[in-house]
């Protein structure tokens, strides 16, 4: 069992309490237990936390660098169950910094990313992080591919998305000469960036402003903690212990065919759309039965596996052939061949879904009930493009935070 935190919260908590008996492991990691990775400016002597962000990913990371940055005299951690930060979704995506062209008006993910990027960017150039603003062709290949791309087009205006226009097959092959395409969107303000280099900036922004992170810290369990006197010395008025908790999730994200360029001048293809037998799982026969009961008892899956069988097969059959994947790929690029492709890395984008096998569209932020649950703030559904969206997002958190637990 790990030391227990008081009055904690899981992705944001109001905390006023600590580590009974201290921190045995603060300055050096031990064998199951927490090591504090770097300390901030102020030393967490007292071991308490007034605010507990869990999870070391950009969002919870942007998060907690917001929190410190409005509040400086708070006491805040975070907590991370890997030895390093940002190694999951932050370390296994795109790098793209999406534009904002493709969420339903007016949603959170319409709202935040088309802010997040703008954020991104800027942050990027104060801090001398490399990124690229290389734009993005979105194309239809076929007649009736047409109408949707118009409407998508007026999604992106709606969405207030910057530069956009449509363009006709010279133009296309004037911007890159080897696509094929009928008409396109030409979406310039479109990027690239590696993100777990800026989540490492974020992560050191709230080290200097006097944050702590605590790695190898794997919360196991929330429950109340015995309350202490109002006038106790280290004043805990709300005390919970954190050990651990899970909101479980699905991944079946519906994505088209994209040529993704890297930082590093690679190219990567995809991605397919497949179910992951393991939440953390990046290689091919990587494999949970706990994790895939989670799925199939407390989700949806079934009823979506239905709905979308035939999809659903296609993508697995992509995902076994290298051939199935070229075919589709020449459709923009008849040059390609197999032996010109290689089989790139996976992520695994934790993507909610609801009981009636429906994807959970939106960002979902929300609280819980009760004693323990009205101390916490979650964020239970952050896929793409919360990496973009990541500064925007933590904006709003803080604001969340500040209001529901009265900062």
């Amino acid at each position: 069992m790990v030391p227990a935190l008081r009055y904690l919260g899981s992705v944001c908590g109001l905390a006023r309490g600590g580590f009974p008996g201290g921190f045995s492991a603060a300055c050096a990691p031990a064998p199951g237990k927490p090591w504090l990775l770097c300390q901030g400016g102020r030393r967490a002597s007292t071991s308490s936390f007034d605010v507990v962000i869990i999870g070391g990913g950009i969002v919870g990371l942007a998060s907690a660098r917001a929190l410190i940055l409005r509040h400086p005299a708070l006491s805040i951690g975070v907590l991370e169950k890997e030895k390093d930060l940002a190694i999951h979704q932050t370390g296994h995506n795109s790098g793209v910094i999406h534009s904002g062209i493709y969420y339903k008006p007016e949603s959170l993910k319409a709202k935040l990313c088309v802010e997040g990027a703008a954020l991104i960017y800027e942050y990027c150039n104060q801090k001398g992080i490399s990124y690229k603003q290389c734009g993005k062709l979105i194309v239809a290949v076929e007649q009736e591919e047409i109408p949707r791309l118009q409407a998508l087009y007026e999604r992106g205006l709606q969405n207030g998305v910057q530069d956009l226009r449509l363009i006709q097959q010279e133009d296309i092959k004037k911007k890159e000469p080897y696509c094929r395409g009928l008409m396109a969107i030409d979406c310039p303000y479109t990027g690239i960036v590696d993100y777990r280099q800026v989540a490492l900036s974020f992560a050191q922004d709230f080290q200097e402003a006097g944050g702590s992170v605590l790695t190898n810290f794997e919360v196991e369990d929330i429950e109340m903690a015995k309350e202490s006197p109002s006038r106790s010395k280290d004043g805990m008025k709300y005390p919970i212990v954190i050990r651990n908790t899970k909101v479980p999730d699905s991944r079946f994200p519906f994505l088209g065919v994209h040529f993704t360029p890297r930082m590093d001048g690679s190219i990567w293809l995809g991605p397919n759309a497949v179910l992951a037998f393991k939440r953390e799982g990046y290689r091919p026969f990587d494999f949970s039965a706990r994790d895939i009961m989670d799925i199939i008892i407390k989700s949806g899956l079934i009823k979506l596996v239905f709905q979308n069988f035939s999809y659903g097969v296609n993508e697995m059959y992509k995902a076994c052939f290298l051939s199935a994947t070229v075919k589709h790929l020449q459709k923009f690029i008849p040059e390609i061949t197999v032996s010109d492709i290689l089989r790139g890395p996976a992520g695994v984008r934790a993507q909610a879904l609801d009981r009636d096998g429906n994807l959970v569209e939106d960002f979902v932020f929300d609280g819980g009930v009760g004693v323990i649950g009205n101390r916490i703030l979650h964020v239970r559904n952050a896929p793409s493009p919360a990496a973009t969206s990541s500064l925007a997002i933590s904006g709003m958190i803080a604001d969340e935070v500040q209001q529901r637990f009265k900062l």
